[in-house]
């Protein structure tokens, strides 16, 4: 069971709203809202690194680096250091996505993705009917998935060339992931649904109804399940077996009054941490009438970001008014 953060965390007020957080090894970093970007690591004290001018809008994680993309049109290779090499820089244009499968890492501007390879100097262009929302490699780092209004396009590498096929179903489709054996890719909408595919065959299935705009999904367990935010509880479908989640119902677990904001899972562990509009945090597992410990209390304010260490010693939990919870877990 965990500690009581109120008594052993360390909180900071930034100031800025948080807006996203990764892990990597025992470091979690986060982005703020001013272009800050912060390190958070056992037995140290929290680092903070100026980046950017303006919201960082997207991170990804690139080995032992960090890429990022921010309203100031600047595409960032970080270290844990806080040493900063641009990619490349955009103007007046935003960078909203980055990805990373470890070798590759790709970033999009407009309705352009741009592919960085080994084997090249300069990237590859991939442009789309429309505004890019969302970017994921999948494991293998063969394809690449990106989300936009009409559906999903696939892009696979073969050789030096990417090829496309589109996944096209309506509506506008923002983050977008593979499953963690790549057999599935599966978009959020505007529209409060996810939807997916399977990539054997393209066979497609909505993933509805949501009260609320999905903000958050996140992979959990050995089976494994989607977490996803937008509803009372933390909502977990099935990509166990051929079919993944199709004809089959989801595992709600951790629900209250308010509706879920933030989701984060445990990659060995069917558990996952669900944050709420009211600023509480829970961790439950994933199984039918799991009870749930309650991490944070109510605060008022909307968590918008969890990260726990790979070792999962600790977890971080940041809000939309820039407050951060870092504390370890016992």
């Amino acid at each position: 069971m965990p500690t009581d953060p109120k008594v052993n965390g360390v909180q900071q007020r930034t100031g800025a709203p948080v807006v996203n957080a990764s892990t990597v090894g025992e470091v979690i970093v986060v982005t703020s809202g001013d272009g800050s970007l912060r390190l958070f690591q056992p037995d140290r004290d929290p680092l903070v690194f100026n980046t950017h001018e303006g919201v960082i809008l997207s991170m990804a994680r690139e080995s032992r680096y960090l890429l990022t993309g921010g309203e100031d049109g600047r595409f960032l290779r970080v270290s844990l250091k806080g040493e900063v090499e641009e990619i490349a820089s955009f103007g007046s244009k935003w960078v909203d996505c980055v990805a990373s499968d470890g070798e590759h890492f790709a970033c999009s501007s407009g309705r352009v993705a741009y592919v960085w390879s080994p084997d090249r100097s300069q990237p590859v262009p991939l442009e789309h009917q429309s505004t890019v929302g969302g970017l994921a490699f999948n494991a293998r780092g063969n394809q690449l998935a990106v989300a936009h209004y009409g559906g999903v396009t696939i892009w696979t590498r073969r050789g030096i060339k990417w090829t496309k096929s589109v996944l096209a179903y309506k509506g506008f489709h923002a983050s977008v992931t593979f499953s963690p054996n790549g057999k599935f890719v599966v978009s959020t909408m505007q529209e409060n649904a996810l939807h997916g595919w399977r990539l054997s065959d393209n066979a497609d299935f909505s993933m509805s109804p949501y009260p609320a705009k999905i903000k958050s999904i996140a992979w959990a367990g050995n089976a494994p399940y989607l977490v996803t935010s937008g509803a009372s509880e933390a909502v977990c479908w099935p990509f166990k077996g051929k079919d993944g989640p199709m004809g089959k119902g989801p595992i709600c677990v951790a629900g209250r009054k308010q509706i879920v904001s933030c989701v984060q899972g445990f990659p060995d562990v069917n558990g996952v941490l669900a944050g709420f509009h009211d600023g509480t945090v829970v961790l439950s597992q994933i199984k039918p009438e799991s009870d749930a410990v309650v991490l944070r209390n109510a605060t008022g304010v909307e968590v918008t970001a969890i990260a726990v260490t790979e070792t999962g010693s600790h977890i971080l939990i940041g809000d939309a008014e820039g407050e951060i919870l870092w504390f370890k877990m016992q």
